[in-house]
């Protein structure tokens, strides 16, 4: 039976959540896994047999560096190893440590060694944000063994840790958590907090959680703190409730949209459309799209939709993939913007595309013939015995640096696949081209060569 409904005010009812929230610890804190098997998440590390979990079981852990979007795990990973362990767990954060403070550690490690024979685990949470000098500290240590590293971090350790530190630890990647782990995670979540959910709820909390486990459970307990303060029973969490917990309005993003908003997001770069494929690229950044496949699908349409028109184009498009990586979110999302307006604005040619379409085609379809024999290797002994490389003209020995020869197959002589487009670069290209052709080779005076 239901008790009174009748909701408090604003200020009273916020006031309600934020006092629940108080009297209890942080639901990701009471939710943390007590062993391998309850991680939600990271099946390529963890799984059966899989290199983490057998290092763990077997207590054989050398240094490593965990690295990760955050919430995903790796502060978790950490304390399971230390509980799996017979060694001594110490965690610092390379916020607040020192290099006094390693040299403490390395002072104690060394006594507990020599005492007990225990070793020591050093967990170094945010290792990125320790200088050089900080790293080269912990060197010594982690070569000759005295301390087991486990470094964690949501940066590119190839960028942020020290060459010799990185070299003598084994890397292990952590990915965002999937929708059917963040689903079991919601699920955990709504166990502890005694309360149930709609699937809309739930699709929302999964949907605007950013592959982040601690941001789902963040927004999952300010939202079941909003419905106990309805005052209904039992407590079922609404999609009004997770909409107030993470302040965002409810974006319609299932599976056919996204195949959908993707398409559309290209179709609009590849008519020339910035403002729409701006508001595609916001579509799908705001319903927790992985920035890693926008950044791919850039990638693959600077070369499919732009090609030679504007060479620079998979430039930027390759820059902000990078950018990804080595940035994240929320900042990459400017990256990735920089980009959709660079390819949006680009004059466009799918020439090469079509062109490499038509060699595959061929390739599949009819005999092709064998290399001609002026253009096999003829780097090894005996390969002038059979007629390799004989005829072959190298280019550079021209005055022009272009020479006629054929280069295709005798089957396949004066087959033409690619047909230049008129837009753009390219334009200007193929013109340099044909005559430095026409006239044996040689940029002309003036004429770029890059």
């Amino acid at each position: 039976m239901s008790r009174p409904s009748a909701r408090p005010s604003g200020d009273l009812f916020t006031a309600a959540a934020d006092e629940r929230l108080r009297q209890r610890g942080p639901l990701a804190d009471r939710l943390r896994p007590t062993s391998l098997d309850d991680v939600v998440g990271q099946g390529h590390l963890l799984g059966p047999g899989r290199p983490l979990r057998a290092l763990v079981e077997s207590d054989r852990l050398s240094s490593v560096i965990l690295w990760g979007p955050p919430g995903t795990g790796k502060t978790t990973l950490a304390r399971l190893v230390a509980d799996a362990s017979s060694q001594v767990f110490v965690p610092l954060s390379a916020v607040t440590a020192t290099v006094a403070d390693i040299r403490a550690e390395v002072a104690a490690a060394t006594e507990r060694l020599g005492a007990h024979g225990t070793g020591t685990i050093l967990f170094l949470d945010e290792i990125h944000r320790f200088s050089r000098s900080q790293q080269d500290a912990l060197l010594p240590s982690v070569e000759t063994g005295l301390l087991v590293l486990i470094g964690a971090t949501t940066e590119n350790p190839h960028f942020e840790v020290n060459p010799p530190l990185l070299s003598r630890s084994t890397l292990f990647r952590l990915e965002p958590l999937d929708d059917v782990a963040l689903t079991t995670l919601a699920e955990r979540g709504l166990a502890a907090e005694g309360a149930g959910a709609t699937p809309e709820a739930v699709a929302h909390l999964v949907d605007h959680a950013g592959g982040d486990g601690r941001h789902l459970l963040t927004g999952l307990e300010v939202a079941v703190a909003l419905a106990v303060g309805r005052e209904t029973d039992p407590v079922t969490v609404e999609l009004a409730d997770v909409e107030a917990a993470l302040g965002a309005a409810l974006v319609r993003y299932g599976r056919d949209d996204h195949y959908d908003v993707v398409s559309a997001f290209i179709k609009s770069i590849r008519g020339s459309d910035p403002d729409a494929a701006l508001h595609w690229l916001a579509r799908m950044l705001g319903a927790g799209e992985d920035p890693r496949f926008v950044a791919r699908r850039l990638v693959v349409a600077a070369s499919e939709d732009i090609g030679l028109a504007d060479p620079t184009a998979l430039l930027v498009a390759d820059a902000a993939a990078r950018a990804v990586d080595l940035v994240g979110l929320p900042e990459a999302r400017i990256n990735l913007a920089h980009a959709t307006v660079h390819l949006a604005l680009a004059p466009k040619s799918n020439t090469a595309y079509v062109a490499y379409g038509r060699a595959v085609a061929d390739v599949a379809d009819r005999p092709v013939g064998e290399v001609p024999a002026h253009l096999r290797d003829a780097s090894y002994r005996g390969a002038a015995t059979l007629g390799h490389g004989l005829g072959y003209r190298y280019p550079h020995d021209e005055s022009g640096g272009w020479v006629d020869q054929q280069y295709l197959p005798d089957e396949l002589e004066g087959t033409v696949y690619y047909e230049p487009g008129p837009h753009g670069r390219e334009a200007a290209l193929v013109e340099q081209w044909r005559r430095r052709r026409a006239r044996g080779g040689g940029p002309e005076d003036g004429e770029p060569t890059g």
